[in-house]
């Protein structure tokens, strides 16, 4: 069964050939066989998952089911769980039941979905590799020597050996797209706005976005269409109309104007990566799609604009983990202010205390205009790099990552160097734009993903493309040989 796509999985429901209780069961004992090498579980909802198959057995019997009910998910840990710990992959939330459901989890469970749990992911989303996490790094199913990306490392992780069907991560800077890659898997990241951030604790306000993990651009149009649409409780949540995501699926792409921008394909894309991308560049071409070169000309400045906005507004978000209200608190302080550093220091990991900091700098007097400011300026000049674009052509293609995965530990003692692993990502989330990753080929038996990114809430066409490519590949399909 493990095996299976959200879609097949649906039917399989349907026809009776197996049940939500019994489907939940085979994959709760693969978690138990299989997690203890991957750490891709920071919580397992056995009890929860049972008792939601049991309530989408009932559904289904009477008729009522959607097409997610009793559908399993794994839910990453930065998503508010009533009754749940929701830790955010930290010290600092290691013993907060969150008092109520993200929009997102009352989405899933109103569409009769079944949580297996919440999964592992770097600490307060911060990290692409999945090793800040307080509860210990993830490993990658295709090799446990290397990460699986990150913050969204544990999600992904998990449907990567099948230890779940489907997993909902955030992308702030590359984290859905970029673990996506680094384990063939297919990552979505919608436009910001599609979906809501109501109980998703915030990392950079302005960059945050949810989004999924599945094997096919058919499930992730079967998810989005459950988790889209405005949400009242969100102020940054937009009033677009959510369309039927799949019924546009099957479209072909002939005619379709790609662009290749010119600084993707430069210094440091890894020459066996740039092999695979031209060959599903090729698949496209057989596809009747129409390639350009295309100039995207502020790519250089993402990465440094990124890291001023999105360390401004997590030094400010993370300003209310006190040690007061709710989570770490230190022992025996002396004063007020003990408590307060005590609290931050002990709770808080390296990246996280690194981020805060650089975030007060940038936004302290007199370096506001220097440093936050210049680069909000810089952010919108990538943002019409992308309006120019799209007014040439319908879909961009580029490498998802630079370079295939690599070993935990190489870069622990070079900050910089993994932040350059979301170079070609980074720039999608300054513009707020929708991207996905799919999976596009091997090196060294190591996944490459393929991003393509799309003009704001255009996701159906993103996921027609995405979609068309897996129809003539079987990337996707490719498992790891221990988890099948």
């Amino acid at each position: 069964m493990h095996t299976k796509t959200i879609a097949q999985l649906a039917a399989g429901l349907k026809s009776g050939e197996f049940s939500s209780v019994e489907l939940t069961e085979h994959y709760i004992n693969r978690i138990k066989n299989h997690d203890g090498e991957l750490n891709s579980y920071i919580t397992v909802s056995d009890d929860i998952a049972l008792a939601q198959a049991k309530q989408a057995d009932e559904t289904i019997a009477n008729g009522k089911a959607g097409l997610l009910t009793g559908i399993p998910f794994a839910q990453k840990d930065i998503f508010c769980t009533n009754g749940v710990k929701t830790s955010c992959g930290s010290k600092m939330l290691d013993n907060f039941i969150a008092p109520y459901d993200a929009t997102v989890i009352e989405s899933f469970n109103n569409a009769g979905a079944v949580m297996l749990g919440k999964t592992n992911m770097d600490e307060f989303a911060m990290g692409s590799s999945n090793e800040t996490s307080f509860y210990g790094p993830v490993k990658n199913p295709w090799d446990t020597e290397y990460v699986p990306g990150g913050s969204s490392g544990g999600s992904a992780a998990a449907v990567a050996a099948r230890l779940a069907p489907a997993s909902t991560g955030t992308d702030t800077g590359g984290s859905i797209r970029q673990p996506a890659a680094l384990c063939n898997l297919t990552g979505l990241k919608p436009s910001y706005g599609r979906v809501s951030r109501y109980g998703m604790i915030a990392f950079a306000s302005s960059l945050d976005q949810a989004g999924t993990f599945t094997q096919t651009a058919e499930d992730a149009a079967l998810m989005l269409g459950v988790m889209a649409g405005l949400d009242e409780k969100d102020s940054t949540s937009i009033d677009e109309p959510v369309p039927d995501y799949t019924a546009s699926l099957n479209q072909d792409v002939k005619g379709l104007k790609v662009g290749l921008p010119k600084e993707y394909f430069a210094d440091g894309l890894d020459v066996e990566v740039a092999k695979r991308i031209d060959d599903a560049i090729n698949e496209y071409k057989k596809l009747g799609a129409e390639f350009v070169e295309i100039s995207l000309p502020n790519t250089h400045l993402s990465v440094p604009a990124y890291y001023i906005v999105a360390p401004a507004e997590c030094s400010s978000n993370l300003s209310r983990f006190d040690g007061v209200r709710f989570g770490y608190r230190c022992e025996d302080p002396k004063d007020l202010e003990d408590l307060y550093k005590r609290s931050r220091g002990e709770g808080f990991g390296d990246e996280v205390k690194r981020r805060i900091m650089v975030g007060a700098y940038a936004l302290s007097s007199g370096y506001y205009d220097a440093y936050y400011l210049k680069a909000q300026k810089i952010r919108r000049l990538i943002a019409n790099d992308f309006s120019e674009a799209f007014k040439q052509v319908d879909v961009i293609m580029s490498p998802t990552t630079p370079t295939p995965a690599f070993k935990v530990g190489e870069k622990n003692d070079d900050p910089i160097s993994m932040y350059y692993s979301d170079i070609y990502t980074i720039a999608v989330n300054l513009a707020g734009l929708p991207g996905m990753s799919v999976p596009c080929g091997m090196v060294n038996n190591l996944p490459v993903g393929l991003q393509i990114i799309a003009p704001y809430f255009a996701e159906a066409k993103l996921l027609n493309v995405a979609h068309q490519y897996q129809q003539v590949t079987d990337w996707h399909q490719q498992i790891p040989e221990q988890y099948k």
